[in-house]
C-alpha cells in the first residue's frame, strides 16, 4: 500500500524548483532508493503496509569499514585522554610541596606588582595635588 502511494505520486519537493533528495526505482524484489546527496543506495520492501529499507551489500561493507575506522580513532583518543588525566590531581588528592611553593611564588609576584602599581598611583596623586596649607 505504502509503496504504491510512494511510487504512484511524484516526490514532494521542499522548495519550488529544488531537486528531490531521493530517487525511487521499482524492481522485481521491491524498490531501490538512491540518496542523491550521499550516493547511498538501499533496497526497500513493503511489509504489512510499511516500507522497510536495507543498505545494499557494497554500501554495507563501506559502512562497516568506516565504523571500524571510527571505533579505532575513538579508542586512540580515549587512551590519550586517560594518559593526560593521570597527570591531573584527582579530587581529595593534596598537591605536593613543590606545587604549593610554585603557586605561592606566582601569587607573590602578582601581589608585589599590584601593590607597586598602587604606590605609583599614590605618588602621582600626591605630586599633582596643590599644597593647601596656608602660610601667612
Amino acid at each position: 500500500m505504502v509503496a504504491g502511494i510512494v511510487l504512484g505520486t511524484p516526490l514532494v519537493q521542499a522548495q519550488e524548483g529544488a531537486e528531490p533528495r531521493f530517487t525511487l526505482e521499482r524492481t522485481e524484489s521491491g524498490v531501490i532508493r538512491l540518496d542523491r546527496q550521499t550516493g547511498a543506495m538501499a533496497l526497500c520492501t513493503e511489509s504489512g503496509g510499511n516500507l522497510a529499507c536495507r543498505m545494499a551489500a557494497d554500501e554495507r561493507a563501506a559502512y562497516d569499514e568506516e565504523l571500524s575506522r571510527l571505533e579505532k580513532r575513538v579508542e586512540a583518543l580515549e587512551k590519550q585522554l586517560a594518559q593526560g588525566l593521570q597527570s591531573v590531581p584527582q579530587a581529595g588528592e593534596l598537591p605536593s610541596d613543590a606545587e604549593i611553593d610554585r603557586s605561592i611564588g606566582i601569587m607573590e609576584r602578582f601581589m608585589r606588582a599590584f601593590f607597586g602599581l598602587i604606590q605609583e598611583f599614590e605618588k602621582e596623586e600626591q605630586q599633582t595635588q596643590p599644597d593647601r596649607t596656608l602660610t601667612p
